[in-house]
């Protein structure tokens, strides 16, 4: 993408702040965020930073792109207060579309969830069938849905992406959303400082770790093809809590022992296993994840190396 003025909403948050700095370079960008989970501090100079929430009216949607990553992201958050929940994500996500549409922006590139598809082993395409559990489920479900409206309505080129899994470590913006960090990026500060990282449970569940600079590229590409419908971006191979904590000791030098604890989320909704089916995305740009899962476990114990 070049030459284009770019909105990324949530543009001062963890996966936000890598996408608007990643387009920053040939783009004129703004990122929008309340500072909830954001912060400036995350951005380029090439950024222009308005602080704002989703929900306000005169978003500078005055764009050729809106990528809307903004969003309250974990279980957690929307069982707390499940109304500000629905909001934010739904609401929010209306808002700012909405605003955009009519400011004669044609394209939206939105983060919906990986987590509607439940605990597979096997990855998942994008045309199974899925399930809602929880109110943060159901948000994304309903960006989906509205999503569709967009496009059927009014023409627009809207895609979701279900991310799973998005790590980076505290090297980069991800440190900001502290408890809300990857178990990556936690579990890796933990055992550099001698704590035992806690695992859910028995440390078996199971995740498809994707780096965030490869979402960011993912994101870029979905837009330069205009693309409509729901895509997955994942890496296509999972890994256990257990081999997470494995494979940092072993990269910076330590043997920490992790921590086994009661899982806080009912078992009955809690997503134990997720894996990606990308071939959808990759038919359709040529996107294929860079970085494994090796490699992205060094860059996040570089830090502390």
């Amino acid at each position: 993408m070049q030459g284009a003025r770019v909105l990324v909403t949530g543009g001062a948050g963890f996966i936000g702040s890598a996408l608007a700095n990643r387009l920053a370079a040939d783009n004129d960008v703004v990122a929008v965020d309340d500072r909830y989970l954001g912060t400036p501090a995350n951005l380029d100079d090439g950024v222009e930073f308005v602080e704002a929430s989703v929900l306000d009216d005169d978003l500078p949607t005055d764009v050729d792109v809106v990528f809307h990553l903004a969003a309250l992201s974990s279980y957690a958050m929307h069982e707390d207060d499940p109304t500000r929940g629905a909001r934010v994500n739904v609401e929010g996500f209306v808002n700012t579309v909405d605003q955009a549409r009519r400011d004669g922006c044609e394209r939206v590139v939105y983060a919906s969830t990986s987590s509607i598809y439940g605990s597979r082993t096997d990855p998942s395409p994008e045309d199974m069938p899925v399930t809602v559990n929880t109110g943060y489920e159901a948000s994304k479900l309903a960006r989906e849905r509205y999503g569709e409206y967009f496009r059927n309505h009014y023409g627009l080129d809207v895609a979701g992406l279900r991310f799973f899994s998005v790590y980076q470590g505290y090297g980069g913006s991800e440190e900001h959303k502290g408890e809300y960090a990857n178990v990556i990026a936690q579990f890796a500060d933990d055992i550099a400082h001698g704590r035992p990282p806690e695992l859910y449970g028995d440390g078996t569940q199971t995740r498809d770790f994707t780096h965030v600079s490869d979402i960011a590229r993912g994101a870029e590409r979905v837009a330069d093809e205009r693309l409509n419908g729901v895509y997955n971006l994942g890496t296509g191979e999972a890994y256990s809590f257990n081999t997470v904590v494995d494979r940092i000791n072993e990269e910076l030098g330590t043997d920490v022992e992790p921590e086994y604890v009661e899982n806080p989320i009912p078992e009955d909704v809690y997503v134990h296993d997720t894996c990606a089916d990308y071939s959808k995305v990759s038919e359709a740009t040529g996107w294929t994840p860079e970085i494994d899962f090796e490699e992205g476990i060094r860059r996040v114990c570089a830090q502390y190396t």
